[in-house]
């Protein structure tokens, strides 16, 4: 696997994009059922794979007796992904504990708050959901700043949550409940892409673990966040198809965008 962009000499804002075709792409995540992605592959004729770079591994039950932490003596649940709720539930299970029906959960969006109904009864008064940021939960929890709070995370820690559940001084404990591991991709040794789309530090990561001599040649790359473009920068690589912008808030807005110049 290889790619297009600066030597190490270059400097990146010397960098010239030469917009050459593309006819390739794999984005590093789950395969959706639904995308807007289908629609560019046809309107482009692109051929556009899915593979994760990076695999969720549940804490062993073992694993996690090892905190000494019971679940059921938290009254209040703080989720964060869907990944945190499934391992939640899992090892809740494993360790034979009853979780009370009284447990009111926060969630940091709707779509994570809709996911606990596979395996709670939904109630609104114990499920509360943000829009993205832990700041919009504030006034549910200042009302239950008493009780005690569980951060279910993985290995990778939950340090973007924590400065502002420390500030606002509430009872809280994270402990990882999956770790956050690279997924094996020998088999695409031998395989060229056009584009690389990653949406993680992790996902870059996991491409130099898997190709130590990887080369970015002329494979375009695509970042989504300030931390994944960190990354491909820390690397000596080069982004050239960069979201969220202005113009493009999603990742399938700006491959589009640079198709539009690339194919168009």
């Amino acid at each position: 696997m290889s790619s297009i962009g600066m030597t190490e000499k270059q400097n990146i804002m010397e960098y010239k994009e030469e917009y050459n075709k593309v006819y390739s792409v794999l984005v590093s995540q789950p395969k959706p059922e639904r995308s807007p992605y289908y629609e560019i592959e046809k309107k482009y004729n692109l051929k556009i794979d899915w593979r994760p770079f990076i695999k969720v591994e549940g804490v062993s039950e073992k694993e996690f007796r090892k905190n000494r932490i019971r679940i059921d003596e938290y009254s209040c649940v703080i989720f964060t992904s869907k990944n945190a709720i499934e391992n939640y539930f899992r090892l809740a299970e494993e360790t034979r504990v009853k979780i009370s029906q009284e447990t009111r959960y926060f969630c940091l969006t709707e779509a994570i708050a809709n996911y606990l109904q596979k395996y709670i009864l939904y109630r609104k008064r114990k499920v509360f959901m943000g829009k993205k940021h832990m700041e919009d939960l504030h006034n549910y929890f200042m009302k239950y700043k008493a009780e005690k709070f569980l951060m279910p995370c993985s290995n990778l820690g939950a340090k973007e949550y924590l400065p502002y559940l420390q500030k606002n001084n509430l009872n809280f404990t994270d402990i990882v409940m999956y770790n956050t591991v690279n997924a094996d991709l020998s088999d695409l040794s031998d395989v060229f892409y056009d584009v690389l789309v990653f949406f993680s530090p992790q996902g870059i990561e996991s491409l130099f673990a898997n190709f130590q001599d990887f080369k970015q040649n002329k494979t375009r790359i695509a970042v989504f966040g300030s931390q994944t473009l960190q990354a491909v920068l820390d690397n000596k690589l080069h982004a050239n198809i960069q979201a969220p912008t202005p113009e493009a808030p999603s990742m399938a807005m700006a491959l589009e965008r640079y198709l539009q110049k690339s194919n168009g």
